[in-house]
């Protein structure tokens, strides 16, 4: 499999790989680098937006009257053009200034699910899963998680998987039309040389594509569980993965230099970079909130 480098090596923390079929473009964000990038494939221009501090995912209006977004202080409104504009709306974990949003994925009933973690100290349950409805309300749903990472939900937003990085797992629920979390089940265990689950999303077959954080790799499921694939790529830290383009059929994989040695940056030179791939099968338009 051909796998193109789009952004280069220079992310500290790549994450949050977002396509946005109205404006043709893949976001992404580097967390710890404050950052918003943008890349268009139809034209390959790059453009990047500065942010006050650090933010964990973009995910686009039902309206198209902007983004919403996951800052360090908690959920805000974006407007990026014609000049950068913030709305702040509040945060999940007030008073907790080492908490930040770290990962977020958008149902079809147009609600947000957003996990957070403590950006000092990983080993720390202080974590929690908060659902954002379109009134801009919030509930937290779940908490005691390390490293909230990764919301998949099936397109009928009956199912969601959900990862705590921290403990290597892969959890499975039910999800009411309510929005009520139910029936948590083990889905799958990582470690060791396997590295540690980090984002995902579902193809178009209901197949699960998951970063591994430390394996150098993206790996493929069913939805039982069942390893389909593993495609190998030239980073150690795989931190996302997001399908877009106009037929759907491209994956777009974020990366992080975060944390890495000397030796570790030789061996794996594209650390950091914003990869390409085309992995012979489409994914689905990402929800939006609203």
């Amino acid at each position: 499999m051909e796998i193109k480098t789009i952004w280069p090596a220079e992310l500290d923390l790549g994450e949050g790989p977002l396509w946005h079929a109205p404006s043709g473009r893949f976001f992404f964000v580097d967390i710890h680098g404050c950052a918003l990038h943008a890349w268009t494939p139809a034209t390959d221009q790059r453009q990047s937006w500065n942010m006050p501090e650090r933010i964990g995912w973009l995910i686009a209006r039902t309206d198209g009257d902007g983004f919403m977004a996951g800052f360090q202080s908690g959920f805000a409104r974006v407007w990026l053009e014609p000049k950068l504009r913030i709305e702040k709306l509040g945060s999940p974990h007030a008073g907790q200034d080492d908490v930040r949003l770290n990962d977020a994925k958008a149902d079809c009933h147009g609600r947000i699910w957003a996990g957070s973690m403590n950006n000092r100290d990983t080993s720390r349950p202080d974590g929690q899963l908060t659902r954002l409805d379109p009134d801009g309300t919030w509930k937290v749903l779940e908490q005691g998680l390390h490293i909230a990472n990764g919301p998949c939900i099936s397109e009928d937003g009956r199912r969601m998987l959900h990862t705590d990085s921290g403990l290597n797992r892969v959890y499975s629920y039910r999800l009411s039309p309510r929005g009520e979390l139910m029936d948590k089940q083990p889905w799958k265990r990582f470690g060791g040389q396997q590295g540690t689950p980090d984002g995902m999303t579902m193809d178009a077959e209901g197949n699960i594509w998951i970063a591994f954080w430390g394996g150098a790799c993206i790996r493929q499921f069913t939805p039982d569980g069942e390893l389909l694939q593993r495609v190998d790529l030239p980073a150690l830290q795989i931190t996302c993965v997001a399908f877009g383009g106009e037929d759907l059929k491209s994956l777009v994989v974020t990366s992080a230099r975060n944390g890495l040695s000397a030796a570790q940056l030789a061996q794996y030179p594209g650390s950091g970079s914003v990869f390409l791939l085309r992995p012979g099968v489409a994914g689905v338009l990402p929800r939006t909130f609203g």
